[in-house]
């Protein structure tokens, strides 16, 4: 029986260089880490880095909205161009960006060119 999620995770080319980029640019909390496997938390989530064995990461086709096929961690943001200037001065790359009714949008690239996004939910008075 199913009994709950648990993990979400990415691909990544060099595993120290990727758990550096989600440990100390984007603040998760790295739980336990070997040469094949890190998991980290944020807010409650379950995010898994999976080593590739040094092997490229396939390019993910994109735009401004994130990822064109496969899943993709969107992170909640409360500021979204206070974030967005800080990951750009962290060296972070913007793929792009969306204001729009519902909410604003930012599709954000890791070390490997795997593709997140960051979600500002509208204000209440805006909603």
């Amino acid at each position: 029986m199913l009994s709950g999620v648990q993990d979400v995770h990415y691909n990544v080319r060099d595993m120290q260089r990727a758990v550096a980029f989600y440990r100390d640019v984007l603040g998760m909390r790295v739980l336990d880490s070997n040469d094949w496997w890190t998991s980290l938390e944020f807010f409650g989530a379950r995010i898994g880095l999976h080593w590739t064995g040094g092997a490229p990461v396939p390019n993910v086709l994109h735009d401004d909205h994130g990822a064109r096929h496969g899943a993709m961690l969107t992170l909640r943001s409360t500021d979204l161009d206070a974030d967005l200037a800080y990951l750009q001065a962290m060296g972070c790359h913007v793929l792009g960006r969306t204001d729009n009714p519902w909410g604003r949008l930012a599709a954000i690239s890791d070390p490997d060119g795997n593709v997140l996004k960051l979600m500002q939910p509208p204000s209440p008075s805006n909603a």
